[in-house]
């Protein structure tokens, strides 16, 4: 491994610095492997959304669609005039609630449609046509599939961002943190070779020396 000068600025090539760093090595491999595997669950949370947005995209255009049938038959059967009279007394009967919700650790908001049950129809059925019934039913199943619809896409986008942050973290470990780590490994690790050669050499040295000094002290000491 070809070890990068800038990657080694600082460091004390030290026993208690290798360990150092072959321990935050495997803490980094660790939170690598996390990642990944926080990475997979998101993109199948990512894609299980994506499915849902097509169901609920062609159900709310569909609900859609017959309820405004049914209202331009309820307007041929009863005139412009006089349904637009009947909308006018019609109370209110849907409320809009944002919440959020926990996914692998993504908050996703999402909506929910509460409907005021109804008592009976909201206007005199005898005076209008059934058309007008079934498209009153038919918008307030509309209603909750649009709200629905919304909140798959908002989740989608979340977990799309989730995702790149995720994926930018995981490559920052893979390439860049865990390789500079492994460098500067192996440079210490070289660093602590060349200094137990040098040792060893220095010890050979001494001990031919030493020899030497004991052959020639030797005769001098003999009767």
């Amino acid at each position: 491994m070809k070890v990068i000068p800038e990657l080694i600025a600082g460091v004390h090539p030290t026993r208690m610095e290798l360990l150092t760093l072959r321990k935050r090595r495997r803490i980094a491999e660790r939170g690598r492997d996390l990642l990944r595997e926080k990475l997979d669950a998101l993109m199948i949370e990512f894609f299980q959304f994506v499915r849902e947005i097509t169901a609920l995209r062609s159900k709310a255009q569909n609900l859609l669609a017959e309820a405004y049938d049914d209202f331009v038959g309820a307007q041929m059967a009863m005139g412009y005039t006089r349904l637009q009279q009947t909308s006018i007394g019609v109370d209110d009967r849907f409320s809009i609630e944002t919440k959020t919700r926990n996914v692998i650790g993504v908050t996703i908001p999402y909506i929910q449609v509460n409907v005021k049950p109804l008592n009976g129809f909201p206007y005199n059925v005898y005076d209008t046509s059934v058309k007008l019934d079934e498209a009153t039913l038919r918008m307030a199943e509309a209603i909750k599939a649009i709200a629905e619809l919304s909140s798959a896409e908002a989740a989608v986008k979340k977990l799309a961002e989730a995702i790149a942050a995720t994926k930018r973290r995981v490559n920052s470990l893979e390439y860049v943190v865990i390789p500079r780590m492994l460098g500067t490994i192996r440079y210490i690790e070289m660093h602590l070779e060349e200094a137990e050669r040098e040792d060893f050499f220095r010890l050979k040295r001494i001990k031919s020396r030493m020899a030497k000094v004991e052959v020639i002290e030797a005769p001098i000491l003999a009767p």
